[in-house]
């Protein structure tokens, strides 16, 4: 009979000279590449300036990070302040441990900060941000994989995971095969980047406009999965009232996110990008760029239609002849 199982990686870390590559920040980085990519797509199909979510990322990503390592520190201190815990550990994220919620929640917060002060409304933003920050995450979980964390209990199924002895939990035998959680995680975030496409498609044609619900449809999407993948794993965590610490967090996001998409909903619904009641501080000529600059792709997903720099060039096109024609009519007079 034939056994198949994902193999535990030869290594996770390489040297260039002295300098460590690691592939639990490459995974992160490709995360965050293909993100800004994809939202600068995205929001410059909805007539956003071009380069804001690369001026987001590099504000929200360094503050999301930090975010991120201080939820992992303060839902999981034992190891850190508990018997035998090391704080010195505490600044190195490499070693794993970086708790999304918070990331997301920082993040979000210093994108709020950059986009406020731009004279940016936040809808339109998110709502071009949301399925590409599922599959930033996707690419990050493959992080935990080098790392062999993130994995759940003892399966017998053929993608069955195996986990080398330096990282086998305790009371499980060598050649345990455990559930790859960390790649069901991404197979659920790409469903649900694809799935948000769609959505905001559908409410494109429906309502004539996303109006910012797409960020709380991310949360709903990706808690939805969080659930019962959280519930899978074996690794340490604190619990209250018998389940773990983040399927608590997880259930209490997903209701937060379906409040904000219900409220979002009832209220006037538009994708403005400049905010009426501050200065854009935004380039003209930037939104020009960014509405007719993308075309094909991104307008076809987000399902707007940004009027087009030809469309304005030929208006300009015909004032001038306009112009042309009466100053010869009154020459001939």
């Amino acid at each position: 009979m034939l056994t198949a199982s994902i193999p535990s990686p030869a290594r996770g870390v390489w040297y260039i000279g002295p300098f460590p590559l690691r592939a639990y920040a490459l995974c992160i980085l490709a995360g965050v590449f293909v993100a800004v990519w994809w939202t600068d797509r995205r929001y410059r199909a909805l007539g956003g300036p071009r380069d804001t979510a690369l001026d987001v990322a590099l504000v929200a990503v360094p503050v999301g990070i930090i975010g991120a390592r201080l939820y992992h520190v303060v839902t999981s201190p034992d190891a850190y302040f508990g018997p035998g815990g090391d704080p010195a550990l505490i600044p190195q994220i490499w070693r794993g441990g970086l708790g999304i919620w918070g990331g997301v929640a920082f993040g979000v917060i210093a994108g709020i900060w950059l986009l406020r002060r731009r004279g940016l409304r936040l809808g339109p933003f998110y709502d071009a941000a949301a399925p590409t920050i599922l599959v930033a995450q996707a690419l990050g979980r493959f992080g935990n994989y080098f790392n062999q964390e993130l994995f759940g209990g003892p399966t017998t199924l053929p993608w069955g995971l195996e986990i080398d002895r330096a990282h086998l939990p305790a009371g499980y035998a060598p050649g345990t095969l455990f559930h790859p959680a960390f790649l069901y995680e991404a197979l659920w975030n790409v469903a649900g980047a694809l799935f948000l496409v769609w959505l905001g498609r559908h409410l494109m044609r429906r309502d004539g406009a996303m109006g910012g619900r797409l960020l709380w449809a991310y949360l709903m999407v990706y808690t939805s999965g969080r659930v019962w993948i959280e519930m899978l794993r074996v690794d340490e965590a604190h619990h209250v009232l018998g389940l773990r610490l983040n399927v608590w967090t997880s259930v209490l996001v997903f209701l937060l996110g379906l409040v904000g998409y219900v409220m979002t909903s009832r209220r006037h619904l538009d994708d403005a990008i400049i905010r009426g009641d501050a200065p854009a501080q935004a380039d003209a000529r930037d939104l020009d760029e960014g509405a007719g600059g993308t075309g094909d792709a991104s307008a076809g997903e987000t399902g707007a239609r940004p009027r087009s720099q030809d469309a304005r060039d030929e208006d300009e096109d015909e004032d001038e002849e306009e112009e042309r024609g009466a100053a010869a009519a009154s020459a001939e007079e």
